[in-house]
């Protein structure tokens, strides 16, 4: 058994004992004077129990590669046991009949989730410093060259990676200021244990493998070593696709039916209208407080309208409040911090998400979805286009309000950063999945929550 698959078995059977143990702890407590009486209760916890689960795996809170020690992390979770007390109450007292055993209190629904809170974090905590200490005596060895290993290790200390790497080569490596070992030297020092590793990572294709370097790479995996292609390990560890595999027949070859597949589409634009309808109506008194400030600020216009890119290409009226001044001199194409051109009113309509709030509007239009890769500019598009290969490919899908990209990379002000955010918009695109959704709604109330990006 792999240790991804290892550590998630465990912190699975530590929620299935917390919440069992949680409840009934409660329970006896809350309910030992009242009418109900006190009993063990097992069976009725199978929905609570898996509408954990689902939320607890939504924002990887079963990965072993998910930062458990970390401020977002917290608050992430802290989110989705909160949803998951909502799911629970309303699914146990609007939807099941009378006489299901947790309809006899709903204080006991929330004191347990509430409870299940830090309990469930302290032991992921504690498990995560064990983690990090194996890994601290791990390695990821990179097989390929220097100007591949260098990007390599430039995303593994922004992506905050804590294992040393080793860089091996199959052939002598001239100049280069890394020291670099020869990789069946490596492979045998794995074998012998004296190199501890936590995965292989090959960026040489399997045709320029010598048949014995083959042949002990198969060994290795079999006992157990995790050995992945320089794309696999975006993918798996990242959850984001490197722009280096990509061409323009890569779409052909590797396919993206699922997103494009009708049924899902169909589904996907029901959830949509249905979403956008209640948003717009639960938005209004925000959008109209919103606009009355903005017009009283400086008596400007109170919408932004801007044309935008959006599925196949087809450019559509983007509709949002405005934060910026208005001015007919060009101004810098992307916002800065502390950019002068944002209003008073703006900075707090920016930092509250009210100002992307119209965007709904074109959600029910059918201009976008709720969830996809980021509408843009359709000048920063053309530029985009003729500098950034394959960039088109994102235009797959509908852009929407947010997406995988946003939750999982900062707000973009360079063609540098639209490079890294295609990555994880490709990513999305193939791996389209409504638990994929659901995982980046989570994610995107953390970040509304705690005002993170622009």
């Amino acid at each position: 058994m792999n240790r991804a698959r290892r550590a998630f078995l465990v912190l699975l059977t530590l929620d299935v004992l917390a919440v069992l143990v949680v409840f009934n702890l409660v329970g006896l407590t809350y309910l030992s004077g009242t009418p109900v009486g006190v009993r063990f209760i097992l069976t009725p916890l199978l929905v609570p129990l898996l509408i954990h689960v689902v939320a607890i795996y939504l924002i990887d809170g079963y990965s072993r590669g998910t930062d458990m020690m970390s401020l977002d992390y917290t608050s992430q979770h802290s989110i989705a046991l909160l949803t998951a007390m909502a799911t629970t109450l309303l699914l146990t007292f609007a939807v099941f009949p009378g006489g299901y055993e947790l309809q006899s209190s709903r204080v006991v629904v929330a004191l347990s989730y509430l409870l299940l809170i830090p309990v469930t974090l302290v032991y992921r905590r504690a498990l995560y410093r064990a983690t990090l200490r194996r890994r601290g005596r791990r390695s990821l060895v990179f097989l390929g060259d220097h100007e591949s290993y260098n990007a390599f290790r430039n995303e593994c200390e922004r992506l905050g990676a804590v294992q040393p790497l080793v860089f091996a080569s199959l052939h002598p490596v001239e100049g280069g200021n890394e020291p670099v070992a020869q990789f069946a030297d490596v492979l045998d020092r794995i074998q012998s244990g004296d190199l501890r590793v936590e995965a292989i990572v090959l960026r040489e294709s399997n045709h320029e493998l010598a048949p014995d370097v083959s042949r002990k790479l198969v060994q290795l995996y079999f006992s157990g070593v995790p050995t992945y292609t320089l794309e696999l390990f975006h993918q798996v560890y990242w959850r984001k696709i490197p722009l280096y595999r990509l061409n323009q027949t890569w779409l052909f070859q590797e396919g993206f039916q699922i997103a494009r597949e009708p049924v899902f589409e169909r589904a996907k634009r029901v959830a949509d209208v249905v979403l956008s309808l209640i948003g717009l109506f639960v938005a209004a008194p925000f959008i109209l407080v919103g606009a009355t400030a903005i017009w009283l600020e400086d008596r400007g216009p109170v919408f932004f309208r801007q044309n935008r890119v959006g599925k196949n290409h087809v450019t559509f009226r983007l509709h949002k409040l405005r934060t910026m001044r208005v001015s007919d001199q060009p101004g810098d194409l992307y916002t800065q911090p502390g950019d002068a051109r944002i209003t008073r009113v703006g900075k707090i309509l920016r930092q509250t998400r009210v100002d992307e709030f119209p965007q709904l509007w074109n959600v029910l239009r059918g201009d976008m979805s709720l969830i996809g890769p980021r509408a843009e500019w359709d000048r920063l598009v053309e530029n985009y286009e003729q500098t950034i290969p394959c960039y088109h490919f994102r235009h797959l899908v509908k852009p929407g309000i947010t997406g995988w990209a946003q939750v999982n990379y900062p707000y973009g002000a360079s063609t540098e950063d639209t490079i890294r955010k295609l990555e994880y918009d490709l990513f999305y695109i193939r791996h389209f999945s409504f638990m994929l959704d659901a995982s980046i709604v989570l994610k995107t109330v953390h970040i509304m929550l705690f005002g993170k990006g622009r």
